[in-house]
């Protein structure tokens, strides 16, 4: 059974060596990540999984001790996904998951076993809440760790440049995640979020999957668009 969520952005920017001389824009997103971080440790879990977007390369399970790199970035820094298990795979985790085991390495995590999830952004809904599902029902105290992004155009200098639609858009996620409303979630479009370039919208149907009948709260952390890329901090608990 879920027993706890905190849904966090995924930009490579959150990691201060990859911003560099932008790190402080996003501090106040770091903060929230690190609040988030601290529900899913209060809630003792037996388990966490963290979900986020990937590419064809990147989907499917990773297992603990998976490691990351942010080379591609420019920056000589690696991660691992929890534990050192003496026998990590050779793939490496999607950049979506090595955000996530960055914040979990910042943050000390070491309260619960963890395994990562990589979705595909045009997975169908029906597949993403089944996904969660099967997470909930695979433990009696599992957490999950949501990593995605609102949509990316909420600015003429954002990636997917400025769309009337991306604002209303990310006010009802926002809304969406803050009220734990796994029917609103449930609900989101593959279509106009993946045209938002909304990365999010498969893991937070992953989540909405896991909560059904969990009974969680939610609270909304943060909420801004800098760069014009909608990104969101909540917790369920």
């Amino acid at each position: 059974m879920l027993v706890a969520a905190a849904v966090c952005p995924c930009p490579p920017l959150l990691v201060p060596q990859v911003a560099a001389g932008a790190a402080p824009e996003l501090d106040a997103a770091r903060a929230a990540c690190t609040d988030a971080l601290g529900v899913l440790a209060a809630a003792r879990p037996d388990r966490l999984v963290v979900v986020g977007p990937a590419e064809p390369s990147g989907r499917g399970p990773h297992p603990e001790g998976t490691r990351g790199s942010f080379r591609g970035f420019g920056v000589d820094l690696d991660v691992r996904l929890g534990r050192d298990t003496g026998t990590a795979p050779k793939r490496e985790l999607p950049p979506s998951l090595a955000v996530a085991a960055w914040l979990l390495e910042r943050t000390g995590w070491s309260d619960a076993p963890i395994e990562g999830l990589g979705v595909g952004e045009l997975l169908e809904p029906e597949r993403c809440i089944e996904a969660g599902r099967d997470i909930a029902a695979q433990s009696d105290r599992v957490a999950l760790l949501v990593m995605g992004d609102a949509s990316a155009c909420r600015s003429l200098k954002a990636p997917g440049y400025l769309d009337e639609r991306a604002a209303p858009f990310d006010a009802e996620v926002a809304r969406a995640l803050g009220e734990a409303d796994v029917a609103a979630l449930k609900a989101l479009d593959v279509e106009p979020a993946h045209e938002l370039k909304a990365s999010g919208r498969a893991p937070w149907q992953v989540l909405a999957g896991a909560a059904e009948g969990a009974g969680l709260s939610g609270a909304l952390l943060y909420e801004d668009a800098p760069y014009g890329v909608g990104y969101l901090v909540a917790t369920w608990s």
